[in-house]
């Protein structure tokens, strides 16, 4: 399952990188078709730009990746993080998030077993690290992503694989709702927007996986590693006080860990009360 893992994770870094780019395109295409301007069908490419074509290749020097130089992990430390061609360095962040993927779909399915849960788990922890990513790089939660797993999550616990099916409809309807009451409340103090209406669909989706009863720790675990590190991110100077901080990835680790621990936590939360 790790190995598996690893190839998954060479793919999500082609739909974190090129995702973003195709919702810009579409919204640049859809632009043109309701108000013809001609500027926005200039800045629309006629070549096909999807998750599969063209083929991977280096970002500086445009030559493409052999397949040989696209083995997960390995070929990052053989090519020594450079680009065969050219090169110019290869960002560490691709061999990263490969090994993460590797690491975290080995975990899952040494934690669950090999069942429909570890199944649907890994999906799940494949399309998170994808979300964090995307939201950190952009600020923005793609609705392709979250809304078909919000649905995915529903359809498991039909068959009760993480919850009831009734705590998935409360999970998904509340989650909306609490950040989405939270969002109108610091609007009207502040008037300022605290956070985008994907981390709303975001926490619907992990409610409509893990069920109401895990929203409370997601919520908490999320504002406290929000804080914690957005905190230090300004203290350090890595972040400046006006520039907005993407909720997405807490939100998503603070759902992983809810699907791991998450009932464990409440019980010595609730053995402490």
């Amino acid at each position: 399952m790790a190995v598996l893992g690893l190839l998954v994770g060479s793919f999500i870094n082609v739909v974190i990188y090129r995702l973003p780019i195709m919702m810009e395109r579409e919204w640049r295409s859809q632009c043109q078709s309701l108000f013809g301007n001609p500027d926005d069908l200039n800045k629309c490419p006629d070549e096909p730009f999807n998750l599969i074509t063209p083929r991977s290749s280096c970002p500086h020097c445009h030559s493409l990746i052999k397949a040989i130089n696209n083995i997960p992990v390995i070929s990052y430390l053989l090519l020594k993080g450079k680009c065969s061609n050219c090169n110019n360095k290869i960002s560490l962040r691709y061999p990263f998030i490969e090994l993460l993927t590797g690491l975290f779909t080995g975990f899952i399915a040494w934690h669950f077993g090999y069942n429909l849960q570890t199944l649907f788990a890994v999906i799940l922890t494949w399309s998170l690290i994808c979300l964090s990513m995307i939201d950190f790089d952009h600020q923005l939660l793609p609705d392709d992503i979250i809304l078909p797993l919000l649905w995915l999550g529903l359809a498991c616990n039909i068959f009760n694989l993480f919850t009831d099916i009734y705590s998935s409809l409360i999970g998904a309807m509340l989650g909306y709702g609490i950040l989405w009451i939270i969002f109108l409340s610091f609007k009207t103090l502040t008037g300022k927007e605290g956070m985008g209406y994907g981390d709303f669909k975001l926490l619907a989706m992990l409610g409509a996986w893990l069920g109401w009863e895990m929203l409370p720790l997601i919520v908490l675990l999320s504002s406290m590693l929000g804080s914690v590190i957005g905190v230090s991110l300004i203290l350090t100077g890595k972040q400046g006080r006006s520039k907005p901080i993407p909720f997405g990835p807490y939100l998503a680790v603070a759902g992983w860990i809810a699907l791991i621990w998450g009932q464990e936590i409440t019980d010595i939360y609730l053995k402490l009360l």
